[in-house]
């Protein structure tokens, strides 16, 4: 999400080869990417992703792309004016650009951004019924995954930012049709700051065998200790560089919020008591939880993505350890 922003070209390769090379082999995008959203520079992630498998000469079976439709937006007008919904024309189009930006003839794993309805999420905490707006129909949204699945363009498709309803309207409604695609995945939120998914997504998705691909596990570079120091950071961390043009990330984890600084204070304290680097701690509590297939993690240095690589080596194994990060409580409703 950060390649053709904060990553030019050349800077994204060398990430792609880094990660390739250490046994990485699933990569999520979004058309909408990178991040802050410009219409100068949409796409761009994407494309680069493209160029990384076309020139490095990947092979394609070798690779697992993801990438996601953007949901309705009255802020993205270069994306299909908005886009305005997610109707069967927007999802074609979306995933035919896709296709394109990628030079690949199909997506593993295509995903609904966020959804056609009212949630509340990207820092909400509580549902307004009076929100609400005419969504376009679950059945329209699947009828158009599944065409594009029949056509050999997507293998599996998968949900974003959703909720428990969310999740099972749509598996629900794949039940009832003949050719509706199931989902397989949802990517949420997921981190030491941010569990909302286990009061009520997680059950869902353990019944129903759909898989966890949590996204900012280190709750956008909050749970590296970064933003602790004296001078509240690297002048090029993200939420430092794209300071009052990054509402999403501003509004989920403001550090001005006393108790998401009192707890990721604590979870650092808990790391440095172990011996482990408090990205290893986030890292290893993610991929512990047994419904994670994955998680989704950014880097824009190469020293960044070797911190990640390694914490995935590590296991939480400590039953004092485990007994102190449930201690540590923070009332967090952010989807």
């Amino acid at each position: 999400m950060t390649f053709g922003e904060q990553n030019t070209l050349p800077e994204s390769f060398r990430l792609l080869d880094q990660a390739f090379n250490a046994g990485i082999n699933f990569f999520d995008s979004a058309e909408m990417y990178p991040v802050v959203q410009r219409a100068q520079t949409q796409g761009r992630s994407e494309e680069y992703l493209g160029r990384w498998i076309r020139e490095r000469n990947v092979p394609r079976h070798s690779v697992v792309l993801a990438t996601k439709v953007t949901g309705p937006s009255g802020q993205m007008t270069w994306i299909r004016d908005g886009p305005k919904c997610l109707d069967a024309a927007n999802i074609t189009e979306a995933i035919d650009s896709s296709l394109r930006r990628l030079q690949t003839d199909y997506i593993d794993l295509c995903q609904i951004h966020w959804p056609d309805r009212y949630v509340p999420m990207f820092g909400e905490t509580e549902y307004d019924p009076t929100r609400q707006f005419v969504s376009i129909p679950i059945e329209e949204q699947l009828d158009a995954l599944g065409r594009a699945v029949d056509s050999g363009k997507v293998r599996y498709v998968g949900l974003s930012n959703e909720t428990a309803y969310g999740v099972m309207k749509f598996l629900q409604v794949a039940e009832r049709g003949t050719h509706l695609p199931k989902i397989v995945s949802v990517q949420n939120s997921y981190s030491l700051l941010c569990r909302t998914f286990d009061s009520g997504v997680a059950e869902c998705c353990h019944h129903e065998r759909v898989s966890l691909l949590a996204y900012s596990p280190l709750a956008m570079g909050i749970l590296s200790g970064k933003y602790f120091s004296p001078e509240g950071g690297p002048s090029d961390a993200r939420l430092n560089l794209f300071r009052g043009k990054y509402s999403e990330g501003e509004s989920r984890y403001n550090l001005s919020n006393p108790s998401i600084r009192a707890a990721s204070m604590e979870y650092i304290h808990i790391a440095e008591k172990y011996g482990l680097h408090p990205v290893s701690l986030a890292i290893a509590f993610v991929l512990s939880h047994p419904l994670v297939a994955s998680i989704v993690f950014g880097a824009t240095q190469s020293w960044q993505l070797q911190e990640v690589l390694d914490a995935c080596k590590v296991e939480l194994t400590s039953e004092a350890m485990v007994k102190e990060i449930q201690m540590t409580s923070l009332v967090d409703t952010e989807l």
